[in-house]
């Protein structure tokens, strides 16, 4: 018996005689229903900003997934089918037809048959992908004042290098490249794309020559110590980045404050745990005195003690700042402002404290809803599920991430399945939390039922399958044995 069914065994309990109905899902059955599924999977804060930035209903907005998902199906199969001959695929703007280019007319019908509009071009994608291969070989000669970046432009059938200022410097590295001047076009762009950053908890900030550790990622920033920065103190990320500005900080008597972030960084729900991962915070319930609990800070890392005493006074050589919890956790210089966590719960930010994490010593924090009560701020919290989904499947066509709980599964793609028109390998890699032990299935449908035609069940959270195939529907059925949390699933079809 698999060791899915096995455990469903367990917790099925059926009177003699009674035979239990069974309604498949809606995405069951290959068609029209399966599709539905694909917009109703959406979450309602992905619908409501769909709304807001592209102008839509609600029921547009979910017919607008739908009609997307299954464009990018259609352009997927065909750009296997076409081969060389294939130019790329994309959704017309106007009209909401996927328009799928090629390079001999021969193969127009077979773009038509597939539901979509063909066209004639010049160019396949793979001599695209050339053109932009060789820009790609001499990127070191590209200066942001010149050029703001290139890719391939499907729709027009050639690579669009963004210049800035003049076209003169643009030219210039397009010629340097060596590649088909005839296949590039030269677009003016006033764009001046930086990177972004996460904020995390326990990463390192600084304030001119000064370090401190983030807190907790709340609405527009983080919070962090009163004693790290004064309100409008300019704050710099853990690579010297730009940041923000202190907005709020008061010490002593207290010892919290908050920094709002510029637009380069991001607040994320999670707090470095120093072991190449994030915890994920899912709120802030406060620990009880005698609880375990464990702190994040940029000099000394992941630290854990318990909860000692609650209401602490402490005297500063600055003065006296009460209200703080105090532990037998270590932390040193550097520490200030980092997070602390029971479990998953956030219970405040590093303050001070006697000794280090040598001899060991007692450190004390501000709790963190006083902090956010303070300045009305709004915690940053994730699905509670553990780490954000991993990513060690790489290499596939098409990843997708999301969330399980212990004894259920989730079908992969978006909760619905996807068709092969060849016969060809069939890869899966699922890459879950540490401390888990999950199961990949990998179903195809019969005409009536989805039956497993590949397993992966090993004891860990990562597994893998390869599944040599006819042409058919199949999907993925990602199962949680034991253990919750966040995933990363990556597939490959004919």
């Amino acid at each position: 018996m698999k060791r899915r069914l096995a455990a469903a065994a367990a917790v099925i309990l059926l009177p003699a005689g009674v035979v239990p109905a069974v309604a498949l899902p809606a995405t069951a059955a290959p068609g029209t229903g399966s599709a539905s599924a694909v917009g109703a999977a959406a979450s309602p804060e992905m619908l409501a900003a769909m709304q807001r930035d592209l102008g839509l209903t609600a029921s547009e907005a979910k017919a607008r997934i739908v009609r997307d998902d299954k464009a990018s199906r259609t352009d997927a199969d065909l750009r296997k089918a076409l081969g060389k001959g294939y130019a790329g695929g994309w959704v017309d703007a106007e009209s909401g037809n996927l328009v799928v280019a090629v390079t001999d007319t021969a193969l127009t019908a077979r773009v038509t048959t597939a539901g979509a509009v063909a066209k004639v071009v010049a160019r396949s994608a793979a001599e695209l992908d050339g053109v932009k291969n060789g820009l790609d070989r001499i990127s070191a000669k590209a200066t942001s004042a010149t050029v703001a970046g290139w890719y391939v432009d499907v729709a027009s059938n050639t690579v669009v290098v963004l210049a800035k200022g003049d076209t003169t410097g643009a030219s210039s590295f397009v010629k340097a490249s060596g590649v088909d001047s005839s296949a590039v076009r030269l677009v003016p762009t006033t764009e001046s794309p930086v990177p972004y950053y996460d904020v995390r908890g326990g990463d390192a900030f600084y304030m001119g020559g000064g370090r401190c550790s983030v807190g907790f990622s709340v609405t527009g920033g983080f919070v962090t110590a009163g004693h790290c920065g004064t309100t409008g103190t300019a704050t710099q990320g853990f690579n010297q980045v730009s940041q923000g500005t202190f907005r709020g900080s008061s010490f002593p008597g207290n010892d919290y404050a908050w920094v709002q972030t510029n637009a380069n960084w991001t607040p994320q729900p999670w707090v470095n745990n120093y072991a190449g991962g994030n915890t994920t915070v899912a709120g802030s319930t406060e620990s009880a005195v005698g609880a375990s609990i464990c702190r994040s800070g940029s000099t000394t890392g992941w630290r854990c003690g318990t909860v000692q005493a609650k209401n602490s006074s402490v005297t500063y050589p600055q003065g006296t700042v009460s209200g703080l919890t105090r532990t037998n956790a270590c932390a040193e210089p550097g520490d200030s402002g980092g997070s602390w966590l029971s479990g998953q719960q956030a219970q405040g930010v590093t303050s001070g404290g006697s000794g280090n994490c040598s001899s060991g010593g007692t450190t004390y924090f501000q709790p963190v809803n006083e902090i956010l009560s303070v300045y009305g701020l709004t915690l940053r919290t994730g699905s509670g599920g553990g780490d954000p989904p991993p990513t060690g499947c790489t290499g596939y066509e098409a990843t997708y991430s999301g969330s399980v709980t212990s004894g259920n599964s989730q079908f992969q793609p978006n909760g619905s399945y996807y068709q092969s028109t060849v016969s060809g390998t069939h890869r899966g890699c699922l890459d879950g939390p540490s401390g888990v032990d999950f199961d990949l299935y990998l179903q195809k449908w019969n005409g009536s039922a989805w039956v497993d035609v590949a397993a992966g069940e090993s004891a860990s959270a990562d597994e893998t399958i390869t599944y040599n195939g006819t042409a058919g529907y199949y999907r993925y059925d990602v199962y949680a044995y034991s253990g919750s949390g966040s995933y990363s699933l990556g597939i490959t079809n004919p």
